[in-house]
Parts: structure tokens; C-alpha cells; sequence
């Protein structure tokens, strides 16, 4: 009889486990998980602390009773593995005040990512400063919720768990502080698109404090002093900067390890030791679109990888083809979600970019309740080649963003999105769909018809001599605020005023989301004029250089 060993549980241990069964109906399968629960839901653990999740127990996925009855798995909770024997194919596991050996002829190690904790002066006496990965960390900070009774808390690190737990205890009340090292929340996000995440966060008395981090915890953890010898005073404080990989079996077993200490796989997911294989958040995977070394610390990525590995066991060609990143978060009532390469990203990977940002609706406009969303998408302008997408929106950002990551997994280019087919009815969508609406856009700047300026090159550009020409509605520029020194005339009025304009001059044509300047530009294009059209117009640039915008 076939024994197979599996070291964690959650996503990509459990996973492995259940499609084993399926497949080896006669193995022994044993899950050894360090922590009490083998299966639960870390991903919702923020909202337990707002109570938006309101009972404990529908965190917890599934019991070892419940797996042991459904798949005839031998799940062992408080199983501590401690040591890997490669050439003797044995574990070391410690229980309580006992330690044994198990025997394996396949290894399964799923062991996950830990949060990573700086060494910041003072974190070791302070006793309000908690991180959240599983539900006894969630437990702990619960508890000191309801004997403590915080009034104000700091969340330190702004990516998506911080933004979440931000969220949830400005929902329980408190007031709440961000502090994130880089320039922006939501780095993996580009500035302009996550400028919009900003805003709804102090549109929900969230302060945020960017290019900042903690150097020191003082008086127990109640105050917080930042690198520029600010402090902020914190009744609870939250340790939100990243995950490392949970290597020290492996690197102690002599098993290779690669970027930032995640456990090297190949393919197959083998490891360097024989019949040992790895899964999920611990391992280095490879960023798909580039090919580079990465570690995706994802929910999704590591349940296929247990199913994956688990076919390789069973004699299945599976093959790990990498990741791609596809993450989303909730802050408040706003939906921010990416997937692929940033703009930031693909240039720093070499690549010769083209970005375009389109707006839209959730469903059709004329349909009630229908919401603004903002896509934004990177592709290479020669071959077509999407490297990657962000959306921003109140309502149907979750589904633009999956049909987009799945054209990059389908290797699908800008040219492809206009083809694309969706269900249509007026409450579900638009006839022709912001994802659509994304390709022609892009197709538009690949063959010629267009010519963009990006929101970081237009006051370079202006300063250069170039004149902005804002075709919005007098109406508009009274309420919304208008760009300073720029040339105002309507687009309908355009055609009729071209004498107004200098055929000699440089021209950045703009509006309110970009179709009317594209209109424009059209129009002056085909007059002899030299245009650029500003991407993402004045609602994207009001957002991330709000500052700059003059109100009359």
C-alpha cells in the first residue's frame, strides 16, 4: 500500500489530500497540520473581526471527523512535523509531550508563508501589536477586542489583508490609521489606479499615511514612531507587511531553496529529494507572463497545486505552468482587483509598454443602479500581447478582471478582446462591454488611430508647449473643476471653432473619461492638426493629482 505523507493542511495540503483519495482509492493518506484546524477559511478572518462573518465556526472548512468519514483521510490537528529524514523516508512529528516517527513513501510538504515581522525597536514589549494568518491569531485579536475595548488602531502595511483588516475595524468602530512604506496603498496596483482606493478610505475617516514605516513601538506598543520621528498613538496595532515562506523543514531536510527562501519545485512540483514534492505559498513558482521566479502567496494558485501534485502522484501528466497574480479586494464600497504585470512591473521587466484606461458601467447606463468602473489594461502595442489589468469600481470589477486574466492564460491579445462574447441584458451588462470597450481602445493606439499622453507626462508635456484643449461642457468644468490654462471648447461646438486653434501647435485633447477626446481627436486629426489624447481624461487625473485641479 501506497503511504502518503502531507505536511499542512488549508488550500494546497487538504487539496492534495481529497484528489489523492479520489484517485488512490487504496493509499494511506495522513495530514499532519501543526496548528488545531486543518481546513479553514483564512481569507475570511477579517471579517470575523467586524462581525460581517458572525460566527466563529463558519470559519472552520471542514473537521478531521468530517474528512476522515468523506475521504477516509487520517487528519491529525496538533501534529507538529519537526524533522524530514530524506534517505530514510521518515517525519519527525511532535505531539504535545510525545514525538514519533512517521513513514512516508511520498512527501507532500504544504507548509504556507509566515507573516514577516520586522525588527522594530520596542516590538518584543509591546502587547497590543498582533498579525493575522490563521484562526488563533484571529482568536487573540479578538479577545483583546472585547477585554480591551481599543478606541484607535494603526494598520502597518497597505496591501490586501491591510486594507481588509483597515476596513473591518474602522466597521467595528474604531478609528483607524494606515501606514504604508511605498509611495501608495495597494502596491501591486500603479499610483493612479489606487488612488482611487485612497479615497474611499478617507471618504471613511481611514488616514492614510504613505511613504512611512515604523521604527520603534514605545510605552508597551501604545505609541508608534515613524521614520520621520512622527509617532502615532495606537490602542491596537496590526503587523501587515508581507509573507515569507515557511522553510525551516526544508532547509533543514537539504532541500533547495530559491528566491526569498522559497522551497525550489520543479514541474512536477518534485523537490530536490526524492519523493519529496512541494505546494502553495512556501514554493517558487514562475511568473508566467515573464518566466522570472516568483512567489504568489494566493489561495487559488495553491489549490490547483494540490490537485496538481496529486495527479503527478497518481501517474496524470500535470504540469505546474505558473501563476500570473489575480488578486481583488473590498475596501468599503469600492472593488479594486488586478491580475498580470503592472505598468511598473513590465517596465521594470524590460518590456516596451502601451497603457490604456477605459471607463464604464457595471450594466447598462440606462438600467438603474448601474455603477462606474475603471479598467485599465498593459499590452504591447506591436504584437498585442497583454501583459496585465487593474479595475477600480463599486460593482462588476470582479468580473472584467477574471475574463481578462483568463485572456492572458489563453495567450489572447488586444485584438481578440472586441471578439469577445458576453451574456447581454440590460441589468446584466452592456452591449458592448467595458472588456470590449478595452480592446478597441487598445486596438486604436496600436493601428494609428489614436495617440495618448499619460496622466505623469502631462505636465511635462505642457511645460514643453504643448496646449491642453478641454472639450467638455461649460456645465461640467463649473461643478467638477477644470485643468488651469487650458483651451476650453465643447466637442459639439469643435468642428465649427477650428479656426480658433493654431494648425501649427502641439495639441492634448481631453475631457471627462476619454471618449469625447477620442472624438476630438479624430476630428483634429483628420483637419491636419498634431493631437495626443489624454488617457484616462479628467477623471483619472483629478484623482491622483486632485491638488492641481482649480475650483471657480
Amino acid at each position: 500500500m501506497t503511504k502518503i505523507v502531507i505536511v499542512g493542511g488549508v488550500a494546497g495540503g487538504m487539496s492534495a489530500a481529497t484528489r489523492l483519495r479520489r484517485l488512490m482509492e487504496d493509499a494511506e493518506i495522513v495530514v499532519l497540520e501543526k496548528g488545531p484546524y486543518v481546513s479553514f477559511a483564512n481569507c475570511g478572518l477579517p471579517y470575523y473581526v467586524s462581525g460581517e462573518i458572525s460566527e466563529r465556526e463558519d470559519l472552520i472548512v471542514q473537521s478531521p471527523q468530517a474528512l476522515q468519514a468523506r475521504f477516509s483521510l487520517d487528519v491529525r490537528p496538533e501534529h507538529e512535523v519537526v524533522g524530514i529524514q530524506p534517505s530514510a523516508k521518515t517525519v519527525t512529528v511532535k505531539n504535545g509531550d510525545r514525538s514519533f516517527t512517521e513513514s512516508y513513501d511520498y512527501l507532500i510538504l504544504s507548509p504556507g508563508a509566515k507573516p514577516f515581522i520586522p525588527p522594530i525597536d520596542g516590538l518584543k514589549d509591546a502587547t497590543n501589536v498582533f498579525s493575522l494568518r490563521n484562526v488563533p491569531d484571529v482568536d487573540r485579536i479578538m479577545d483583546y477586542v472585547t477585554t480591551k475595548k481599543p478606541q484607535t488602531a494603526t494598520v502597518i502595511g497597505a496591501g490586501f489583508i491591510g486594507l481588509e483588516m483597515a476596513e473591518n475595524l474602522r466597521k467595528r468602530g474604531l478609528d483607524v490609521t494606515i501606514v504604508e512604506k511605498a509611495p501608495h496603498v495597494l502596491p501591486p496596483l500603479d499610483e493612479e489606479m489606487a488612488a482611487y482606493v485612497t479615497a474611499e478610505l478617507e471618504k471613511n475617516q481611514v488616514r492614510v499615511i504613505t511613504s512611512q514605516s515604523a521604527t520603534a513601538f514605545a510605552n508597551q506598543g501604545q505609541e508608534i514612531v515613524l521614520e520621520d520621528g512622527s509617532t502615532l498613538e495606537s490602542d491596537l496595532t496590526i503587523l501587515s507587511v508581507g509573507v515569507q515562506p515557511e522553510n525551516t523543514l526544508a532547509k533543514e531536510a537539504g532541500i533547495e531553496l530559491g528566491l526569498r527562501g522559497g522551497i525550489l519545485v520543479d514541474e512536477n512540483y518534485q523537490t530536490n529529494q526524492e519523493g519529496i514534492y512541494a505546494v502553495g505559498d512556501a514554493i517558487v513558482v514562475k511568473q508566467q507572463i515573464t518566466g522570472a521566479d516568483a512567489l504568489i502567496s494566493l489561495a487559488s494558485p495553491a489549490n490547483r497545486q494540490g490537485r496538481q501534485v496529486a495527479d503527478v502522484i497518481a501517474g496524470l501528466p500535470r504540469k505546474n505552468k505558473g501563476s500570473i497574480g489575480t488578486a481583488i479586494v473590498r475596501v468599503f464600497d469600492l472593488t479594486a482587483a488586478s491580475t498580470g504585470l503592472s505598468e511598473r512591473a513590465a517596465k521594470a521587466a524590460g518590456y516596451e509598454v502601451q497603457v490604456v484606461h477605459v471607463s464604464g458601467k457595471s450594466h447598462a447606463g440606462y438600467y438603474p443602479g448601474a455603477k462606474d468602473l475603471v479598467l485599465k489594461l498593459v499590452f504591447d502595442k506591436e504584437t498585442g500581447k497583454i501583459f496585465g489589468a487593474q479595475g477600480i469600481g463599486a460593482e462588476g470589477v470582479d468580473k472584467r478582471l477574471d475574463i481578462l486574466a483568463t485572456a492572458i492564460k489563453g495567450e489572447l491579445t488586444i485584438f481578440d478582446l472586441p471578439e469577445l462574447e458576453f451574456t447581454y441584458a440590460p441589468p446584466f451588462g452592456s452591449a458592448k462591454d467595458p472588456v470590449n470597450m478595452l480592446g478597441y481602445a487598445a486596438m486604436n493606439l496600436a493601428e494609428g488611430l489614436s495617440d495618448s499622453v499619460q496622466w505623469y507626462e502631462l505636465n511635462d508635456e505642457l511645460a514643453a508647449g504643448k496646449i491642453l484643449l478641454d472639450v467638455r461642457n461649460p456645465g461640467e468644468l463649473a461643478k467638477n473643476g477644470q485643468f488651469p490654462n487650458a483651451v476650453n471648447i465643447p466637442l459639439d461646438d469643435l468642428r465649427c471653432r477650428l479656426v480658433e486653434l493654431d494648425p501649427q501647435k502641439e495639441y492634448i485633447i481631453t475631457c471627462h473619461s476619454g471618449l469625447r477626446s477620442y472624438l476630438g481627436e479624430r476630428i483634429l486629426k483628420q483637419a491636419g492638426f498634431n493631437v495626443r489624447n489624454l488617457d484616462g481624461a479628467f477623471a483619472l487625473y483629478s484623482t491622483v493629482k486632485k491638488e492641481e485641479i482649480k475650483h471657480v
